[in-house]
C-alpha cells in the first residue's frame, strides 16, 4: 500500500458545517452500511499483500551493543566477581519485575547493570527473536517493554493454554458490536443491535450467569437506545453510548449506571471519542463533530471532513484522527482549529489503536498498517499481512501485546514485532466484532449474540 505523505500545512477551518441530510430508517440504514462495509472481499478481486521482511531476523547478541561492564571488581570469588554477560544471563532467568525493582537494591554494582538500557534491550530481543519495536522512540522504555512482552508470552504460552475462556450468552438478543472494559477490567459493557447496553462484573466469571449480568443500562424495559447500539467510550466512571438512532446518551457508573446526558446529532453515530473536556463523534453523515457534554448546547464544532461515512477515530489533546469509508485519513489539530492532514489510502480502515506517537489501524482488505504521528502528520511505517483474510473489525494495540479480530471469525493473538508474531488464534462460528483487553481480561462482541471473555493468569 503506497500512500502520499500528505499536505501536512491544511489551512482550511472545519468550523463551517453542511446541511444535514434527510431522515432514514436508522435500522435500514444500518444494515445496508454492514452488507457494504463489513462484507468480505469480493471472490476473484486480489488485494496486494505486504511482503515479509527481505532482511533476515539477526541474532540479538551479533547485532546488538553487549551491556557495559558496570561490575565493581572484588578481591574474593563471588557473584560480582562473574562477568556482565553471565549475570545477565542467570538475570534472564528471574522474573523482569523482580529484576528491575528488587535486585537492583541488592549493591551498587548491580543497580547499576539493571538500570543499563542495554541490559533490557538484549532481554527483550531475546525474548521475542525478532526486530522489536516496530517504531522505537528516543526516550523508549526499554524496562516496561520487557515487563510487557514477557507478562504477554507467558499467558499466552502453549497456545493460550492456561486461558480461561468464557462465552456469557444470556444477555443479548442480537449481535454485540461494541465492547468496552473498565476499572482494570473488572467491569465490562456490551453494546449490541439488540438497542441495549448492558453492564457486565467480570469478577463474578465462573459464577451464576444473572450474578455476572448486572443491568441494562436506561429506563426503558430491554432497550437503552431505538437503534443499533454501534459505539462506547469512557472517561473515568462516565460513559458514553453511540446509536444508530443518532444520538450519544452519557451513564454514570458511580451513580448506579444512571443517565446523566443525552446529545442529538446529525446522523448515526458509528465511533467515539471521550475526553476529560470534550466528545469526539464520527458520524455517518460523513462529520466530525465536538461535543461538551457540560455545556448547553452541547455543540462545539462540526465539519463533513470526508465524503463518506467516518468509520473510526481517535483524538487526544492535540489531534482528532479520522478514517472514513472514501479512503482517507484526516489529521485535525484540536487548539488551531484545522485540518493539518488529508491521507488517500489503498483500502479504508475500520478500526484503531492509538499509543503515542504509534496509530495501528486494521482495514477492509484484512491488512494492519502502523503509523507515526511527527507532529500531526502522519507517516506510513509498515503494513503486515497479521493471518486474517477478511476485513479487521478490532485491534488493541499496548508495548507488549497486540490483539485482532475480524469478519473471518477468529481473534488473533501477537506479539508487536515487525512483523507481528502470531502466538494464539482462536476461531468460532461467527463473526467477531471489536476486542478490548485490560489486566488480565480480554473480551470480544460476536455476531451470535455472546460475550467472548478471555481471563489470563495474573
Amino acid at each position: 500500500m503506497e500512500l502520499p505523505l500528505g499536505q501536512c500545512h491544511d489551512s482550511r477551518s472545519w468550523d463551517d458545517d453542511s446541511d444535514p441530510e434527510s431522515e432514514t430508517d436508522p435500522d435500514a440504514q444500518a444494515e445496508a452500511y454492514v452488507a457494504r462495509v463489513l462484507s468480505p472481499p469480493k471472490s476473484g478481486l486480489t488485494f496486494p499483500r505486504p511482503s515479509q521482511l527481505s532482511t533476515p531476523a539477526v541474532s540479538p547478541s551479533a547485532s546488538e551493543p553487549r551491556a557495559a561492564s558496570k561490575v565493581s571488581a572484588v578481591s574474593e570469588p563471588g557473584l560480582l566477581s562473574l562477568p556482565p554477560e553471565l549475570l545477565l544471563e542467570i538475570c534472564s532467568y528471574l522474573d523482569a519485575r523482580l529484576v528491575l525493582h528488587v535486585l537492583s537494591r541488592v549493591c551498587h554494582a548491580l543497580r547499576d547493570l539493571v538500570y543499563d538500557r542495554v541490559t533490557w534491550r538484549l532481554r527483550a530481543l531475546h525474548r521475542v527473536r525478532a526486530p522489536y519495536p516496530v517504531v522505537e522512540e528516543k526516550n523508549f522504555d526499554w524496562p516496561a517493554a520487557c515487563i510487557a512482552l514477557e507478562e504477554h508470552l507467558s499467558r499466552w504460552a502453549e497456545d493460550g493454554r492456561r486461558a480461561e475462556y468464557f462465552c456469557l450468552a444470556n444477555g443479548h438478543l442480537a449481535a454485540i458490536d461494541s465492547v468496552l472494559l473498565l476499572q482494570g477490567g473488572s467491569l465490562c459493557l456490551s453494546g449490541s443491535r439488540d438497542r441495549t447496553v448492558n453492564l457486565w462484573d467480570l469478577r463474578q466469571l465462573g459464577t451464576e450467569p444473572s450474578q455476572v449480568l448486572v443491568k441494562t443500562l436506561g429506563t426503558k424495559r430491554n432497550s437503552t437506545h431505538e437503534g443499533w447500539v454501534w459505539s462506547l467510550a469512557a472517561q473515568d466512571h462516565r460513559v458514553c453510548s453511540g446509536s444508530w438512532d443518532s444520538t450519544v446518551k452519557l451513564w454514570d457508573l458511580a451513580a448506579d449506571g444512571q443517565q446523566f446526558g443525552e446529545i442529538k446529532t446529525s446522523s448515526a453515530v458509528l465511533c467515539l471519542s471521550y475526553l476529560s473536556d470534550v466528545l469526539v463523534t464520527g458520524t455517518y453523515d460523513k462529520k466530525v463533530a465536538i461535543y461538551d457534554p457540560r455545556a448547553s448546547p452541547a455543540l462545539l464544532k462540526c465539519q463533513q471532513l470526508h465524503s463518506r461515512p467516518v468509520l473510526a477515530l481517535m483524538a487526544d489533546d492535540q489531534h482528532i484522527i479520522s478514517g472514513s469509508e472514501d479512503r482517507t485519513l484526516v489529521v485535525v489539530d484540536r487548539r488551531a482549529n484545522r485540518v493539518l492532514q488529508r491521507l488517500q489510502l489503498d483500502s479504508y480502515l475500520l478500526c484503531m489503536s492509538y499509543q503515542e506517537p504509534q496509530l495501528w489501524a486494521g482495514d477492509n482488505h484484512g491488512l494492519l498498517h502502523v503509523f507515526v504521528n511527527r507532529n500531526g502528520c502522519l507517516q506510513l511505517v509498515r503494513s503486515f499481512d497479521v493471518g486474517h483474510s477478511f476485513p479487521i473489525t478490532g485491534i488493541q494495540y499496548s508495548v507488549g501485546a497486540l490483539y485482532t479480530t475480524s469478519t473471518d471469525k477468529s481473534i488473533r493473538v501477537h506479539v508487536p514485532t515487525d512483523p507481528p508474531r502470531t502466538i494464539c488464534t482462536r476461531k468460532y462460528d461467527s463473526t467477531l466484532n471489536r476486542v478490548c483487553a485490560e489486566g488480565n481480561l480480554v473480551v470480544a462482541g460476536s455476531g451470535d449474540v455472546s460475550l467472548e471473555v478471555w481471563r489470563l493468569p495474573a
